[in-house]
């Protein structure tokens, strides 16, 4: 056989083997392959076989059963109470109330309880498993709330120094050291105890608080600042004109505040310049004002004043209450302070005349003059610019003892009762009718719920503080001057109520009283109270009252009739049952 022969011969045997080892490489990977899958799958997502979570034994189980087991064989850890001593004393602490509890799924997933192809992950699964601890979580709201519960029960509150005044006296609080739990010391020694196979008896120990301000800090403000701000008073030298301001007055404007680990002296400057304003009232600007002079309203002219800088006095003061006697002078920069009405702004308002004057009576009742009385004094001398308007409740306040006012019949369900402030409405009435023949526009007022035979019929306002108010606006394009007067009544003689306008006249005002309409029956009723105002009814019915604006002096306006429509319902009888009711 030739060579070319034998080598022909063998290709095929050595093609042959090639192929049988290709063969075999690939029947082993798909062997090992299989095997590797089916490695996996047994594996999943299962914690390695040998684990054991705070002494629970969680192996071979997936994920969501493990984290079940974890809790089922915790649940008698979690739930026991930690046993402490506090400062030497028994204290049985709840776990959960001390915000402490388990993440169960994160302790799953620390202990390795997770799918993956890694090949270490499937070896750890058949021949690892490691002894780990559970996640312990905090609840910091609640841990720090616990906490604190037993600070105050066995512990002592800590106490800042501190420096107030109260005129010229000092008031010192003394700073007091405390005792309190460390919160991370006591947290680490709890999460130690709490899921422990036989956990021991805790200790916790009370930590020394000291107070920010302590003694030193207060001795060093009461040398530096509060002794020196109270021993004299400071000089306020006002462009030649000295002012002394004692410390009983400025001291309310002074405060010490701990900051940083120092009372450091703050000053209140709005208090400080009210206090310094005070004592320099003769430089202040006086505005202009219209005011009756023997019957005739005349401009009041406006003063220029003289003031100060209140951030110059700020800047500076501090420094002067610090300072020794001899040297607490502090000198201010004078400023021109101009009204804010001038002279030429209130004879704009042409102020001149008379424009409307009415006049109401009353019968006497002592309440009566003291209320009504007090609401002319409140009401007298009231400036009203064009476009403003006028609050009777705004003007007059609150009818309050502090106030100036008594208690007097008032309407409350269509019956009489006792109230602060009755009788204001016949103010209200007399103002009303003065407004009304001024020309102005009504902007509210509301008549009384039944007739009252004094009154103008369908020309009558009654008011109550928070409910019912007058207003009406100076509708004119000139200023409204307002005066009121009362002359008490006697039991012999009735009382006079009469307001005025003061202005030039804008209109002529006429009007028309329409006839009685609609008429309702009164009822009866009695009344079984201690206090009760027996009255003898009548009958209720509507009426209408009609304005008429006729312009004068120029003005060329237009204005169509105004009607004002009322309806008074009937004033009940009442009878008075009770034997000891007392008519107040």
């Amino acid at each position: 056989m030739s060579k070319k022969q034998q080598r022909n011969d063998g290709q095929p045997r050595e093609k042959a083997g090639a192929k049988v080892v290709v063969w075999l490489l690939l029947g082993l990977v798909v062997v090992f392959g299989g095997l590797y899958v089916a490695a996996h799958y047994a594996a999943g997502d299962k914690v390695p076989r040998g684990t054991t979570v705070s002494g629970v034994r969680i192996g071979g189980h997936s994920q969501s059963e493990a984290a079940q087991v974890l809790r089922a064989g915790l649940a008698e850890k979690v739930a026991r109470d930690i046993a402490t001593t506090v400062e030497g004393q028994q204290v049985a602490i709840d776990p959960a109330e001390a915000g402490l509890g388990v993440d169960y799924d994160a302790s799953v997933a620390e202990a390795g309880g997770k799918e993956s192809w890694d090949p270490v992950r499937l070896w750890n699964y058949f021949t690892g498993g490691d002894e780990t601890e559970a996640e312990v979580t905090v609840d910091d709201a609640a841990y720090n709330a616990y906490l604190a519960r037993l600070d105050e029960q066995h512990g002592a509150t800590s106490r800042d120094g501190a420096i107030a005044f109260d005129g010229e006296r000092i008031e010192t609080t003394e700073p007091r050291t405390g005792a309190a739990l460390d919160p991370a010391d006591t947290l680490a020694a709890l999460e130690a105890a709490f899921l422990a196979e036989t956990p021991d008896e805790v200790a916790l120990e009370m930590a020394t608080v000291q107070p920010a301000i302590d003694a030193s800090d207060v001795q060093e403000a009461l040398d530096g600042f509060a002794s020196p701000a109270v021993a004299a008073p400071v000089t306020i030298d006002f462009q030649g004109s000295a002012v002394k301001v004692f410390p009983a007055d400025y001291t309310a404007a002074l405060s010490l505040v701990p900051t940083d680990g120092e009372l450091v002296p703050t000053l209140d400057p709005a208090k400080l310049t009210e206090v310094v304003g005070s004592k320099v009232t003769a430089g202040a600007p006086v505005d202009a004002s219209v005011a009756l002079v023997d019957g005739r309203p005349q401009v009041v002219p406006a003063k220029p004043g003289v003031t100060f800088d209140p951030k110059q006095l700020e800047s500076g003061f501090l420094d002067a209450v610090a300072k020794p006697q001899g040297e607490r002078t502090l000198t201010l920069d004078a400023q021109v302070a101009q009204p804010d009405f001038t002279t030429k702004e209130a004879r704009a308002l042409k102020v001149k005349e008379r424009v409307s004057t009415f006049t109401t009576y009353y019968p006497y009742a002592e309440y009566r003059n003291v209320n009504i009385g007090r609401a002319a004094e409140l009401i007298d001398g009231t400036l009203l610019k064009p476009g403003e308007t006028f609050s009777l409740n705004g003007t007059v306040g609150e009818r309050t003892v502090a106030n100036g006012f008594t208690k007097g019949y008032i309407i409350s369900d269509g019956i009489l009762v006792q109230d602060l402030g009755g009788g204001v409405s016949q103010m209200a009435t007399t103002l009303f009718n003065a407004m009304f023949f001024a020309g102005l526009e009504d902007v509210e007022h509301k008549p009384h719920s039944f007739y009252i035979d004094r009154y103008p019929i369908g020309r009558e306002a009654t008011v109550a503080w928070g409910a019912v108010d007058l207003r009406f606006t100076n509708d004119t394009p000139y200023g409204v001057l307002i005066h009121t007067t009362v002359t008490p009544a006697t039991p012999t003689t009735s009382g006079v109520v009469t307001a005025s306008m003061y202005s030039t006249k804008y209109w002529d005002i006429t009007t028309t009283t329409g006839e009685r309409y609609n008429f309702t029956k009164h009822k009866t009723r009695r009344i079984d109270s201690l206090t009760c105002h027996a009255n003898e009814g009548f009958g209720g019915f509507d009426i209408d009252v009609t304005r008429y604006f006729e312009p004068v002096n120029g003005n060329t306006e237009t204005r169509d009739d105004e009607v004002f429509h009322t309806t008074y319902m009937p004033s009940d009888t009442v009878i008075c049952t009770n034997p000891d009711a007392v008519d107040e």
